[in-house]
């Protein structure tokens, strides 16, 4: 449990992420946040959609970018529950989210902290601030939870 409280934008995060497990999809929330507003939630959807690139962090900024009306989203902020996978890092890489926000590390399917390591590429564009760790076991045992149900 967190010794102190949850940002809000990570406690939006959470409520897009319990959204998704109802729908039974694996249970990660995003929010994109700009000069302190929420402009944008996602959440994990590829089997609602028959989309595998549905992810939160995806369904997140593709909204953020339609609602500024520019690819770039330079200044946001992006929160989500779990570290982003490689696809989802390319796609922070290429809206130059200013800073990023997770929860839960991903040894398996991250690639900030683990794996392909996108932003620490030489080949990498641009690189966000990062924050790991933040409401991370909050989301960590949403995901137990729900892969518990399933097993």
């Amino acid at each position: 449990m967190t010794r102190w409280p949850l940002p809000e934008y990570m406690r939006l995060a959470l409520a897009q992420a319990r959204k998704a497990a109802e729908s039974g999809e694996v249970p990660i929330g995003a929010v994109v946040v700009k000069d302190g507003e929420v402009i944008a939630a996602g959440r994990n959807a590829p089997r609602e959609r028959h989309d595998p690139t549905s992810h939160a962090e995806m369904e997140a900024i593709r909204t953020a970018a339609r609602i500024l009306g520019n690819e770039r989203l330079e200044g946001c902020e992006l929160w989500v529950t779990l570290e982003p996978c490689a696809m989802c890092a390319g796609a922070i890489v290429h809206a130059r989210i200013a800073r990023l926000y997770y929860g839960a590390s991903d040894p398996k399917g991250g690639a900030v902290e683990h794996g392909a390591r996108v932003f620490e590429q030489e080949q990498c564009l641009h690189r966000p601030e990062v924050y790991p760790g933040i409401g991370e076991a909050e989301s960590a045992d949403l995901l137990r939870k729900f892969f518990r149900e399933r097993r």
